[in-house]
């Protein structure tokens, strides 16, 4: 059954919303879902819905909860500036509280699956997996899209806590490429992956969408998933 549940677990209290999708029959692990700048949308709806079907516990927490809940935004100028301004206001709280609402997810999908858990996001999304990797528990593997940010000086310097892989574009007019190979030389212990691609290209709801580069891509996610949460 998919439906969006609150989670009441963050450290100061507060019930982020999310979507939470549960797999037919037992699952084999926890997957936690973080979205890009568009909200918990149809694409993520569909990715975490996707990840059920392989037989994980998948939630995706509504990130945008605390300055506006129940964002579901399309990919056109209009949706990209009213998103630009979301993250910016989430971007201005406190760190911890976002984490925090990241935290109850991970704890959500734990309880869920009653095994490991692992989670994946997508451009801001991304790098709030960077963030969680470094910084939150209960974490077995995560992966990484095009996330906008992580490749800059202040979060080069956190540390994995937990196997990683991160996926971006060469083409990405938003990530330097310059900036992602001195993220990998600063981070060998991350599977940096660099694709004849442009940002967003996982989403096939996005003009920049590139199958070939998904697929790969999604194929080396899932056997990093296979071989640390189950």
């Amino acid at each position: 059954m998919t439906e969006p549940t609150p989670l009441r677990h963050s450290p100061d209290g507060f019930a982020c919303p999310a979507w939470c999708v549960q797999p037919e029959g037992a699952p084999r692990g926890g997957m936690v879902v973080l979205p890009e700048i568009f909200g918990v949308n149809a694409h993520i709806r569909a990715i975490t819905t996707r990840f059920a079907a392989r037989g994980y516990a998948a939630v995706a927490p509504d990130t945008f909860a605390r300055v506006q809940p129940g964002v579901d935004l399309g990919y056109g100028q209009g949706d990209v500036a009213t998103g630009r301004k979301l993250k910016a206001a989430v971007e201005r709280l406190p760190e911890a509280l976002v984490l925090g609402d990241i935290q109850a997810a991970i704890d959500e999908a734990a309880a869920l699956s009653g095994g490991k858990v692992g989670l994946v996001g997508f451009c801001w999304g991304g790098l709030l997996a960077w963030r969680a990797a470094c910084e939150l528990q209960g974490l077995a593997a995560v992966a990484c899209y095009y996330g906008g940010g992580m490749t800059g000086d202040a979060e080069v310097a956190r540390r994995p806590r937990c196997p990683m892989i991160a996926h971006f574009g060469a083409h990405d007019a938003h990530i330097p490429q310059k900036e992602v190979q001195a993220f990998a030389r600063a981070h060998p212990e991350v599977q940096v992956q660099v694709y004849d691609a442009a940002h967003g290209f996982n989403c096939d709801q996005r003009d920049s969408y590139d199958e070939a580069a998904a697929l790969v891509a999604r194929e080396r996610t899932l056997a990093l998933f296979a071989r640390c949460v189950g």
